[in-house]
């Protein structure tokens, strides 16, 4: 698995591969796979990020009923024809929350990286196959890319909230889907790089600080929050914005920022949200029932 970013992006330079069939091939020796088997398994969980979509099921609730419905106020609400965001901006959140909700109801969804991460980048990307009208094969392809993303993030620093905080789950999360997306936007593997780090960037310090231990408040809203930062960081980039701090330097500055975190905001429930006055309250009253 490759170590950097810049590893990829010189390895891309020496033997003209793009930045996708890098990482296809990595994962063909990691996994003593096909290129075709490789391709097929990564276009399976394209294919299930879509099913997800499809078969949201707004009558759903988790078993705390604090999380389901709530992708349908937000399709209300844009049909109103009051969102200021636009259209596409609207179908990202809506998008986003459909699989972060999914995953509290216990249906089946894509950890990428992580489950409770899991709506940023199925948000962002058929967001973007419907708008663009791409194809499937192709959107496999920038999966691939999220995926060397992540890959590099979980070798650098971290993508679990009980080591790294929120930052390593839904920063990375909307990394990797910048990532992607700029792939889709014609952007090449510097401009790859660049929609990464500026998403984490602006997401690090993140913390994880779910209430009553549960991944549903605040996890589902953050993955609109890391979708739409993803979305701009990759229209950022593809105007010519640039990030200061290379990518690499990014993740590794996630790791040094997990360090220093406090545990009581990775994932413990101990502290953050989870320990606000109604937090509190929540926790007890689940606790009661």
């Amino acid at each position: 698995m490759y170590e950097s970013i810049s590893a990829i992006i010189e390895d891309e330079k020496k033997t003209s591969l793009p930045f996708w069939k890098l990482i296809q091939r990595d994962d063909c020796i990691e996994r003593d796979v096909s290129e075709e088997e490789s391709f097929e398994s990564m276009k399976k969980m394209y294919l299930t990020m879509k099913d997800c979509v499809k078969n949201y099921d707004p009558t759903l609730h988790s078993n705390s009923s604090l999380v389901g419905g709530e992708a349908v106020l937000l399709r209300k609400y844009i049909e109103s024809g009051k969102l200021l965001s636009g259209d596409f901006i609207g179908q990202v959140m809506e998008k986003a929350l459909m699989v972060a909700e999914s995953n509290a109801c216990m249906r089946r969804i894509v950890a990428a990286p992580t489950a409770g991460s899991c709506g940023v980048v199925p948000a962002v990307f058929i967001s973007l196959q419907e708008k663009l009208q791409i194809s499937d094969e192709e959107m496999t392809k920038a999966l691939y890319v999220a995926a060397g993303v992540g890959g590099v993030i979980a070798i650098k620093a971290s993508l679990s909230g009980a080591e790294g905080g929120c930052q390593a789950e839904i920063g990375s999360a909307s990394s990797m889907a910048a990532a992607g997306m700029c792939y889709l936007l014609g952007g090449n593997s510097d401009q790859i790089a660049n929609a990464a780090a500026l998403a984490l960037k602006n997401l690090l310090g993140l913390a994880c600080d779910p209430v009553a231990g549960l991944v549903e408040i605040p996890c589902v809203k953050r993955n609109v929050c890391g979708a739409v930062n993803a979305v701009t960081s990759a229209e950022l980039t593809m105007a010519g914005i640039s990030s200061k701090i290379p990518a690499d330097e990014v993740f590794e500055a996630m790791h040094n920022i997990s360090r220093t975190m406090s545990d009581t905001i990775k994932e413990t429930a101990t502290g953050g949200l989870a320990t606000t006055p109604t937090g509190k309250e929540i926790a007890a009253r689940l606790s009661r029932s």
